[in-house]
């Protein structure tokens, strides 16, 4: 399995962005429960303009981005919020450097970007499953 070299004793860091965040809440996902099950161990961070995203979403946002936007800032609570130079996709990108983090996504030119730079995704498959790349 791709993701058993990634099985070890520390916890795997992933990196949420704003698409991910709302999954749950668009696709009925459980997040965690799908984590926990190709990684065992974790641990979500939250890079800080990912919050700025779902703010002005959930603010200026239309239609159905908006009425999850506001959720999705409640569910990000539990979790640990990182300050990431840059913004959007630039934010991740250098933020998953640093912490050799993986991150979750459905962005696929987010997931170009970082796969180019060999740095690992994950993102929703059959909108029920997420799958490594």
């Amino acid at each position: 399995m791709a993701s058993d070299w990634l099985r070890q004793d520390r916890d795997t860091i992933i990196l949420l962005d704003s698409n991910a965040v709302m999954m749950p809440f668009e696709f009925s996902i459980d997040l965690e429960g799908e984590l926990t099950r190709l990684f065992g161990k974790f641990k979500i961070i939250i890079p800080k303009p990912v919050i700025n995203e779902l703010k002005f979403l959930s603010e200026h946002g239309k239609g159905r981005k908006k009425l999850i936007a506001k959720p999705a800032l409640k569910l990000i609570e539990k979790y640990d919020i990182v300050d990431a130079e840059g913004f959007g996709d630039k934010a991740i990108i250098n933020l998953a450097k640093k912490l050799n983090s993986i991150v979750l996504t459905n962005d696929k030119k987010l997931r170009d970007k970082l796969k180019k730079l060999s740095l690992h995704t994950v993102y929703l498959r059959g909108k029920s499953k997420l799958v490594l790349e």
